[in-house]
């Protein structure tokens, strides 16, 4: 028994100090300027650059309001940052993402739209390995898109989400289920009820709604009648000649081919510098991760269960 406390102990100190040491570097790469959503939403002291540059802005990860890849409050400090730093020349976004939520993705687009409209800067888009859905939704600010030739883009579409009815499984094994509510639609798409005809013209309105919203910026931005948006709007997946073919992206290449259009495309001398999200770990997360390395093995079977 001492020894199974000891060696939880010295599991617990190893698991906390490589916890602080991803805390202290994590998402910082070599050569890039990697900044931290502190230091433009409370600190005095921002990072100012002597020098011309283009901002290369990376999009990665799941677009959402908050996850360790992508933070939409630095985001979008990040763009009114560069929108009013007198040494910055314009933005190239480096976007590999899967896509995310609509609310965060326009967000993100209207910032950059304003960003090109107040300032007169251009917007560029290189795509990497998937830049599909919001990844694509946000590019459609960019004046000119580039892409890897491995790339995988498009999936314009929507989900506007999803009904699981499980009210003749519960009647099959004996269990009852009642919701009280107010409004015959409150209750739609909950298990204990079966989805109406009715609550699913909602819920189709709700995505078409969207839909529309997302092909007219792609018509738009790419110059394309609107119908023509929609025939090769039906959520799948292009390759990156699939994509040029279809008018979705500009040009295929590498990512220093893409900046060297962008210098050549730019009067001066200037330079590139990565505008990263960096992950802050909190204690909250070293004690979870901690905490689950220690607990004894029946408890992580139970909790796994309850969890599933």
């Amino acid at each position: 028994m001492e020894s199974r406390k000891k060696g939880i102990i010295v599991i617990a100190v190893m698991a906390a100090a490589v916890a602080l040491s991803f805390s202290a570097g994590n998402f910082r790469t070599a050569g890039t300027t990697s900044f931290s959503a502190e230091r433009f939403l409370g600190e005095n002291e921002i990072k100012s650059f002597k020098h011309d540059y283009v901002a290369v802005l990376h999009i990665e990860g799941t677009i959402e309001k908050a996850g360790q890849t992508y933070n939409q409050e630095w985001m979008l400090s990040t763009i009114d940052f560069l929108k009013n730093d007198k040494k910055n020349r314009g933005i190239l976004l480096y976007i590999d993402s899967p896509g995310g939520t609509v609310y965060e993705s326009d967000e993100t687009y209207l910032a950059l739209v304003d960003y090109k409209n107040e300032t007169g800067k251009p917007v560029y888009a290189y795509f990497g390995s998937l830049a599909a859905s919001g990844g694509y939704y946000i590019a459609s600010a960019a004046d000119q898109i580039f892409a890897n030739r491995n790339t995988l883009t498009g999936s314009i579409g929507v989900i506007a989400g999803q009904s699981i009815d499980a009210t003749e499984l519960m009647e099959k094994i004996g269990i009852k289920s009642r919701t009280f509510t107010a409004g015959r639609n409150k209750n739609m798409m909950n298990y204990d009820s079966p989805l109406t005809e009715e609550q699913a013209q909602i819920m189709q309105s709700v995505a078409d709604d969207a839909y529309e919203q997302f092909t007219s910026i792609v018509a738009t931005a790419r110059h394309m009648n609107i119908d023509d948006v929609k025939k090769i709007a039906d959520g799948r997946i292009y390759t990156a000649n699939q994509a040029l073919k279809n008018g979705l992206i500009d040009e295929i290449c590498r990512f220093e081919e893409a900046e060297d259009a962008v210098l050549a495309d730019l009067d001066g001398d200037f330079e590139f510098e990565d505008f990263i999200y960096e992950y802050e770990m909190t204690m909250n997360d070293i004690f979870r991760f901690v905490s689950a390395l220690v607990k004894p093995p029946s408890a992580q079977m139970k909790l796994n269960y309850i969890a599933n």
